[in-house]
């Protein structure tokens, strides 16, 4: 009964396909690692779910006490090769998991080399500042106002990011702590006044994804959202452009920190 339900429960939804997380394949080169790190492992402990919970209806079955049975059914002291077998079992399930865990994120912090696209993000209270470092171009944020009306999507601060790019973000924060997450990618990180850290990342498909901050900040915290676009080269480019004619050129640095005194240091 348990393998036919734990099977039509897994036939009821697309997104047992991406193990119920907020994303979809191709979204990012790590959300891809992730999720196949997130679905290994349930299926894993799926398995040796079902494995014990068969066991122990086994047990209750054919050792369940019987008609006119009386007293206790005979004791074993221990049984070596069981008690071996229970001990290797788990630790070689440990290894493993902790082989592939270890591989993944590895694999999720190594930073490129020479990426492709380099920018800079600011956290502050209570929004986004973003430095285009490749094009020498910038994107000074506002505060969402969440009026509850229709539209404020669209007013939110926009990263553009191109589709299949090798991309490296230097995250860091102007005022208190703050924490960069865009569920869809499935990776969030903190971002520390005085403290650089990175996210290094493949984009895959184009699209636009929900962004906001992860670590409660203050008053407005739930504010402070914003939007990534995965876009062309083209469209990227267009975009660096509108900022160009727009007078933001050069990049916006430590000088708006709230200790523009404190200088940033890197995490590598």
């Amino acid at each position: 009964m348990a393998v036919l339900a734990t099977i039509s429960l897994t036939a009821c939804s697309e997104q047992v396909e991406v193990g119920f997380l907020p994303t979809e394949r191709g979204t990012t080169d790590n959300a891809d690692l992730i999720m196949d790190l997130w679905i290994g492992s349930w299926v894993a402990a799926l398995a040796v779910g079902l494995l014990v919970w068969g066991l122990m209806l086994w047990c209750m079955v054919a050792y369940r006490r019987r008609k006119n049975e009386t007293g206790y059914p005979r004791q074993l002291a221990y049984n070596a090769p069981l008690e071996i077998f229970y001990t290797i079992v788990p630790i070689a399930m440990i290894v493993t998991l902790f082989f592939f865990s270890f591989r993944a994120q590895t694999e999720i912090t190594d930073r490129f080399e020479n990426p492709d696209t380099k920018i800079q993000v600011y956290g502050k209270q209570w929004a986004w500042d973003f430095n285009y470092v490749d094009d020498d171009v910038h994107y000074q944020g506002v505060q969402a106002h969440l009026t509850g009306e229709p539209g404020v999507e669209e007013t939110l601060p926009t990263l553009y990011l191109p589709a299949n790019s090798e991309v490296e973000l230097e995250i860091t924060s102007r005022d208190v702590i703050h924490s960069f997450w865009v569920p869809a990618f499935l990776e969030k990180i903190d971002m520390i006044p005085g403290r650089t850290n990175y996210m290094s990342f493949t984009t895959g498909h184009e699209g636009t994804f929900a962004g906001k901050c992860a670590e409660l900040c203050g008053e407005y915290h739930s504010e402070m959202l914003f939007n990534v676009a995965v876009v062309s080269q083209e469209e990227y480019d267009a975009q660096m452009q509108k900022l160009r004619d727009a007078g933001n050129t050069g990049l916006v640095g430590d000088e708006y920190n709230r200790n523009p005194n404190q200088n940033a240091t890197s995490n590598n």
